[in-house]
């Protein structure tokens, strides 16, 4: 079949695209940036992108046609506090004018459970554009799931943060709000088993796993599972900001992205009904299966997405293409070139920076950066690196954006996403004589962003230094 993905760089669809690829789709990728797609060469040989924003005016003229099933798994969250659900159901009336165009089938849509009757309003948005997209003319399916868990996954990725930082916690009362997870699994399962079903056609499922547990019970079960030792208090008195504080701080997800997830938190999130999963004989993984799955994943070094290689973590308000071309004028750099040895292990040496591993040099002050940034609305350190080895174009890498990952050409250019009053790019390329040069270009914003760079100077001075060499002699 003719398959259109829509945000095949998110967690969920860059899950479900090497399924739909196995089983021999042709399939059709919907990106807004070309320049940060997470996929490596096989994977690009095989599937075709559309550069399309579904926020813009509609070019009809651009699209594909005759589009037998199309995966509606655009969301805007993260993106605004204030804006996302104007945003989504503007996304939703342009999806709905391209697919008419395209013929499309049938729309296959990834939305959230709205049976409380309280929802917030980021669930709202999700039933409002349910609404919308049934009044398009293709037939459309729409799944309705809650908490998602896997490795990656935002929620999976919250809970760890929590359980294995903070070894006593004191909790908001949302804690002991009821909720439903689905492994990832089932997600994907889901959404492939309901292709071309005219039962399921113009039809809402609830989907969800067999546990009905509460938040609170969600981190005592992970906890447990992972043998971590954890007390939660739960009191009655911490605002929802609060609590949106404390998730940022303690997390490595963004402020707005708090914002949202607390406000949705003090809502149920539990099914009405199981009747897909009767209809397609699927039976759900438990939570805690959900999780050994997710470690053995991780401990693998297998984890094929991550929410924060998505622009949910992102300060980016461009495409990656607007930073890829390093400014010549008005900036100021800082240049260290030397000769290599082994090429090849330092291009290695380069491809696992960040994360775990580190920067190489002084780590100590990377982190009192990181801290840094997370108290001003940065991003910090804490989103760490998806792989410990490979790098892809839009991946995250601790406060750094991947702009270009060229290993045949053995160039790597990251761009910062903490606060800075400015714009920071770090390159590493390695030329036909083996030596390795890295040159951080900082472009500053008026008289503040040249004081910032001088003041770090002495800093630079021994990061830069030690770093270049660490990453030119490293095993």
């Amino acid at each position: 079949m003719r398959i259109l993905l829509t945000g095949a760089n998110g967690y969920v669809g860059r899950r479900l695209l090497p399924e739909l690829l196995a089983q021999g789709h042709e399939v059709i990728c919907c990106v807004r940036d070309k320049m940060r797609l997470g996929f490596d060469a096989k994977v690009l040989s095989m599937v075709t992108i559309w550069e399309v924003d579904f926020l813009k005016e509609v070019r009809l003229d651009e699209s594909p046609r005759d589009i037998d099933i199309a995966y509606f798994l655009i969301h805007s969250m993260s993106s605004s506090t204030h804006t996302f659900d104007i945003m989504e159901a503007k996304t939703a009336r342009n999806f709905n004018k391209y697919s008419a165009y395209m013929k499309v089938k049938q729309v296959i849509y990834l939305s959230g459970i709205v049976n409380d009757p309280n929802l917030s309003r980021h669930m709202l948005s999700r039933n409002s554009v349910e609404k919308i997209l049934y009044g398009g003319i293709p037939d459309l399916t729409v799944l309705k799931a809650g908490i998602i868990v896997g490795s990656g996954s935002s929620s999976f990725e919250i809970i760890r943060d929590l359980c294995e930082k903070l070894p006593v916690m004191i909790t908001p009362k949302w804690v002991l709000t009821k909720t439903q997870p689905i492994a990832i699994r089932d997600v994907v399962q889901y959404l492939i088993d309901v292709q071309n079903r005219t039962d399921c056609f113009n039809q809402s499922f609830d989907i969800g796993g067999p546990n009905v547990i509460t938040y609170k019970q969600m981190m005592q079960l992970y906890a447990k599972t992972r043998n971590i030792k954890l007390a939660i208090v739960t009191i009655p008195f911490m605002t929802p900001k609060l609590s949106s504080y404390w998730l940022y701080f303690v997390t490595s997800t963004s402020y707005k992205l708090a914002i949202n997830l607390v406000d949705s938190m003090k809502v149920e999130v539990v099914c009405k009904d199981n009747r897909l999963q009767q209809l397609l004989g699927i039976k759900p993984i438990s939570y805690v299966d959900s999780i050994k799955l997710a470690f053995q994943k991780i401990e693998q070094n297998l984890v094929i997405s991550s929410w924060k290689d998505s622009l949910v973590s992102s300060r980016f308000k461009n495409n990656l293409s607007h930073y890829i071309q390093i400014p010549k004028f008005g900036c100021l750099k800082d240049t260290k070139s030397i000769k290599v040895d082994n090429p090849e292990q330092v291009l290695q040496n380069i491809w696992s920076i960040g994360g775990a591993k580190g920067w190489y040099y002084g780590n100590w002050m990377w982190q009192l950066r990181g801290s840094m940034d997370k108290l001003f609305g940065g991003v910090g350190l804490r989103r760490g690196r998806t792989n410990p080895s490979d790098l892809y174009n839009g991946d995250s890498l601790d406060f750094w954006r991947v702009l270009l990952a060229d290993k045949p050409n053995k160039r790597l250019l990251l761009f910062a996403e903490m606060r800075l009053p400015g714009e920071a790019w770090l390159e590493f390329r390695i030329d036909e004589n083996d030596v390795l040069h890295q040159i951080a270009t900082f472009r500053p914003k008026g008289i503040f962003g040249r004081l910032y760079w001088y003041c770090m100077l002495p800093f630079h001075f021994f990061i830069f230094n030690g770093m270049i060499k660490k990453i030119a002699t490293s095993n």
